[in-house]
């Protein structure tokens, strides 16, 4: 079976490769048939890794202990849930885990999309094709995980071996969560290349309109939903395993799963300016591939060495694979901008400062200061080593100094921007929308003071929340108010009605609530 494995993963290489390669003939060429067959090897890729992938679980269950990376993570005692998380615990798997996720996504795309968006889809594929290559160059060549356990011979050769038993799983990571957190963050990881393969192929291809970003935004969604609730059972386990005494201690491994989630929900927001007035194009492109070069730099992070957590794999020459990838990634991108920046021309300037879409801005610009606090914080005892050459590492103070005043002005806006309305808002909208949530805040505030909550953030915190929270509440009162009145239902019921008939925007608000709980 591990020779089966192998082949496939290689079989799998050679078909991406054409993929990648038919992929650009086609765009080229525009010959229907290699338009076809290069979709079709896309496929055949997908599902040799998914052969690949079955095949290294089945090595894990029959308790083959030739494999290498069976004996290092897996031995008899070993419970089935746990010979499950055994897949993504070391880096040979975890990379092949990955790589099976990305097929999924890949997959999805290449069916769903079969025969629509015909001058878009070949760039897509292409770029697809080509991320998907990076990583089977791993899979075979660098980290393979079928390498199997061998000792010198007298002949100095590697002799093959079968150990009795393997060495078994980090106990660290026998805890129920860790079989379902690796799985969403790396969803989460992956599946912010489907809209950095759209954005790069919009504007490479010079797609007319905003259709890429109705495409995109379904796909960030799906992988920002998996990359929050693999950030929130992470800290759920470190919190209850590691006994850190809190749910985040900023940890570098932790703050590479936070900044994509933070460019990705900015890309969230500020993409319905583009829908809505056709305004931040270049920002929307720049935050969908920043968002991408995130998610590869927090693998390099975590798999490198380079930074030192308790969540990353040990010290491996991996990390020049992932530099050369980033650095590709980024040329590849200035060129396609540089080349095409004039299709990206906003359609509309602001109107005004007080009004919905300067609050998607300071709603993005604060979201990218938080992120670069952050970004500077991680990679600071690696910038001062090769400055100084010793390792200066900064730790909580420093991020929470920075970030709790960020944290607060997002929350801030999470309950302004609702209020306000489209191009333009009035004093006498202002005072109507504003007063009632502003005076309840106010009020909590003079309530908790007495109560013992002295320090000033954490009395502006709780002012903020429930200012948002009675937001929240009046935008869907005043909607479900409409809803009854129109069509008699009670009042849970037009609730229903409401959030199902504009799931995007009441959707948003319970996503802010989830904010304020957490």
């Amino acid at each position: 079976m591990d020779l089966f494995g192998s082949f496939a993963l290689l079989l799998s290489f050679v078909c991406a490769g054409y993929a990648f390669a038919g992929g650009i003939a086609a765009i080229v060429t525009r010959h229907p048939l290699l338009i076809k067959s290069a979709r079709q090897a896309g496929v055949a890729a997908c599902g040799l890794i998914f052969l690949a992938t079955a095949s290294l679980v089945y090595l894990f269950f029959s308790d083959n202990y030739s494999i290498a990376y069976v004996v290092s993570h897996s031995n008899r005692d070993l419970s089935t849930f746990y010979k499950i998380a055994a897949l993504w615990s070391g880096q040979e798997g975890s990379l092949l885990f990955w790589s099976f996720l990305l097929s999924i996504y890949i997959v999805s795309v290449l069916i769903a999309y079969r025969g629509k968006h015909l001058e878009l889809m070949p760039y897509v594929s292409v770029v697809m094709a080509g991320v998907q290559i990076f990583f089977l160059t791993l899979n075979n060549f660098v980290a393979n995980p079928f390498r199997a356990l061998g000792i010198p011979g007298a002949n100095g050769a590697l002799d093959v071996v079968a150990r009795a038993d393997g060495n078994g799983l980090n106990p660290l990571l026998q805890y129920p969560e860790m079989v379902i957190h690796p799985p969403n963050l790396y969803s989460g990881y992956t599946g912010f290349t489907i809209p950095f393969a759209f954005a790069l192929a919009a504007l490479l291809a010079r797609y007319p309109g905003e259709k890429w970003i109705h495409l995109t935004r379904k796909w960030t969604m799906i992988a920002w939903c998996f990359q929050t609730a693999g950030i929130l059972l992470g800290a759920h386990w470190a919190y209850a395993v590691l006994g850190w005494g809190g749910y985040w201690g900023w940890d570098p491994v932790e703050n590479a799963s936070l900044m994509p989630w933070l460019t990705g929900t900015a890309f969230l927001h500020s993409v319905m300016m583009q829908e809505k007035r056709g305004m931040m194009k270049v920002w929307n492109v720049w935050l969908v591939f920043i968002t991408f070069l995130l998610c590869i730099l927090g693998t390099f992070l975590t798999r490198s060495g380079v930074v030192s957590s308790v969540h990353a794999f040990a010290q491996s020459s991996i990390g020049t694979w992932f530099v050369a990838f980033l650095s590709l990634i980024i040329l590849v991108c200035f060129g396609a901008y540089l080349k095409n920046r004039d299709y990206l021309k906003s359609e509309n300037q602001l109107d005004s400062i007080v009004s919905r879409e300067s609050s998607f801005l300071f709603n993005n610009l604060i979201l990218l200061v938080a992120c670069v606090a952050v970004l500077s914080g991680t990679l600071f005892p690696v910038l001062s080593e090769w400055v100084e050459g010793s390792k200066i590492s900064v730790g909580a103070p420093f991020f929470n100094k920075v970030n709790i005043p960020i944290g607060l002005m997002l929350l801030f806006l999470t309950g302004v921007g609702p209020l306000l309305a489209w191009r333009k808002t009035s004093l006498e909208s202002l005072r109507r929308n504003f007063g009632w949530p502003l005076g309840v805040g106010l009020l909590a505030g003079a309530v908790a003071w007495p109560l013992g909550c002295k320090d000033i953030f954490s009395l502006i915190c709780v002012i903020l929340c429930v200012f948002v929270t009675v937001t929240i509440g009046m935008e869907f009162y005043r909607g479900a108010r409409v809803i009854r009145a129109r069509t008699g239902y009670p009042f849970v019921g037009a609730v229903r009605e409401l959030t199902m008939r504009n799931t995007r925007r009441y959707g948003g608000y319970i996503v802010h609530f989830g904010i304020v709980l957490i």
